[in-house]
């Protein structure tokens, strides 16, 4: 399988991802867009994933490569590409189905969990024993639900965290994907955004839990096993 990566800033990489695909001997390219690197062809690749970043969809002007990415997304929707979407990759798969994105009620930054969404029978949510799970958070802003999309899991200020459209789009708003060394990286490259809040958590309370980036590795493996082995029937 041919994994494609759309990276928008050098501190959010692809994390557990990478070590994912290396296991199951997948290739892994990228479009760097901070490297000003060329988008592929959707044919060249079997799965698409969005990584996150500090910018916000309607800043083009500073990042105009915005532009370029969006346009890009309808194709792949189109032709019934497999794509993943963390955080502000997640907004991008909302918008690009016709949803705003718009500044969520309070910043979530640190560890805080997500409630899967027991009210709809849907075989990703069977994944996963536990009805809360810890998932790390780094945004201040959220997206209504796509139209004809599952809702997948809930946080305690954050309605839709993750959804699943068509068994064929997938928006997680947290990061499973991430290593102690990544979130260091997001403490360093973004400490403006840690302002004083009960949902903003201290650096040191994000890195120092190793069990917490054990149980997000495990469950962004089977979250990506699931989106691999999907079939291209409606959730």
């Amino acid at each position: 399988m041919k994994i494609h990566v759309l990276q928008h800033v050098s501190f959010e990489n692809a994390g557990t991802i990478y070590e994912w695909a290396e296991e199951r001997n997948f290739s892994v390219d990228f479009t760097r867009f901070f490297r000003q690197e060329v988008l592929p062809e959707p044919e060249d690749f079997d799965m698409l994933i969005i990584l996150g970043g500090p910018m916000n969809l309607n800043e083009t002007q500073k990042y105009p490569w915005l532009v370029q990415e969006k346009t890009f997304l309808k194709r792949c929707i189109a032709t019934g590409k497999k794509m993943l979407g963390i955080c502000l990759g997640a907004q991008l798969l909302a918008e690009t189905l016709g949803l705003k994105v718009f500044r969520n009620k309070q910043k979530e930054i640190g560890w805080f969990p997500v409630w899967k969404n027991n009210t709809v029978d849907n075989e990703i949510l069977k994944l996963f024993d536990d009805d809360a799970l810890p998932a790390f958070h780094w945004h201040g802003d959220t997206f209504d639900l796509p139209k004809q999309a599952i809702r997948l899991f809930s946080s305690q200020i954050t309605d839709n965290q993750a959804f699943s459209w068509n068994n064929q789009v997938f928006g997680l708003q947290f990061h499973w994907e991430v290593k102690p060394e990544n979130v260091r990286l997001l403490v360093e490259k973004a400490a403006e955004d840690m302002t004083d809040s009960p949902f903003v958590q201290q650096s040191f309370e994000m890195i120092n839990d190793t069990g917490k980036f054990i149980l997000a590795r495990k469950n962004m493996f089977r979250f990506l096993d699931f989106i691999r082995d999907c079939n291209e029937e409606k959730a």
